[in-house]
């Protein structure tokens, strides 16, 4: 009894953070309504009570939940850096389509950055744990692999996390209108966007006289 009743706690829990994410996301913090959220939820509002305490600390819950799924699909990503010279210009463009199309431009990376967009400036504290666990692991991560290829001669860098934090932004750049928006980029797109950013990228950082490879043409089939 003790386990069918944990899961049943666990299963009210899911489906208020599910319901509560996408109020919160349609409403927005000060629109959202606990009624509204217990009526999606199907439970009552006492029970969301009785899990939260309050709106604050459910809208808290819900941007860890996400997060914790973001990260989870952003580590899974990172084991695919590429971990060798031999075609990179292609390796990391392969990288960081699979980077957008995964974390940037999914269901859980564009309801933070709505989330964000909408209540940051507002009410700064509800992010904080997103601000901690949240954008700065990729570029931590990011400036470890870095750091790693110049070590194996691939790459030369003086400071790898301004180097992590600029992969992000060009691999973003070309893409932002259309997540800005709600869109979601063609494989052409993302194929575009990560060839122009890990050009532009390797132009700064790449070995001088490093050969870069040609355009595969069946790249933008890359799967992730």
């Amino acid at each position: 009894m003790t386990g069918h009743t944990q899961r049943g706690q666990c299963a009210k829990r899911m489906s208020i953070l599910e319901a509560a994410a996408e109020v919160f996301c349609n409403q927005g913090f000060a629109g959202a309504s606990i009624d509204e959220i217990a009526a999606k939820a199907c439970v009552s509002r006492q029970t969301i009570y009785n899990h939260y305490r309050e709106k604050e600390t459910l809208f808290v819950a819900v941007v860890e939940d996400v997060m914790n799924r973001a990260n989870a699909m952003l580590f899974s990503m990172l084991s695919t850096f590429p971990d060798n010279a031999d075609n990179l210009e292609d390796d990391l463009t392969a990288f960081v389509m699979r980077l957008n199309r995964n974390c940037i431009c999914n269901h859980d990376g564009k309801f933070l950055r709505k989330l964000v967009q909408m209540e940051g400036e507002r009410y700064p504290h509800l992010f904080e744990s997103w601000r901690q666990h949240g954008p700065g692991k990729l570029t931590t991560a990011l400036s470890a692999l870095f750091a790693r290829l110049a070590h194996k001669g691939a790459l030369i860098i003086d400071d790898f996390d301004v180097a992590a934090r600029q992969f992000v932004a060009l691999g973003n750049a070309d893409l932002q209108m259309t997540v800005l928006f709600g869109g979601m980029p063609s494989d052409g797109e993302l194929e575009k966007a990560a060839r122009n950013a890990v050009r532009t990228f390797l132009k700064a950082y790449g070995r001088p006289g490093a050969e870069q490879a040609s355009p595969p043409p069946q790249l933008a089939t890359v799967s992730g």
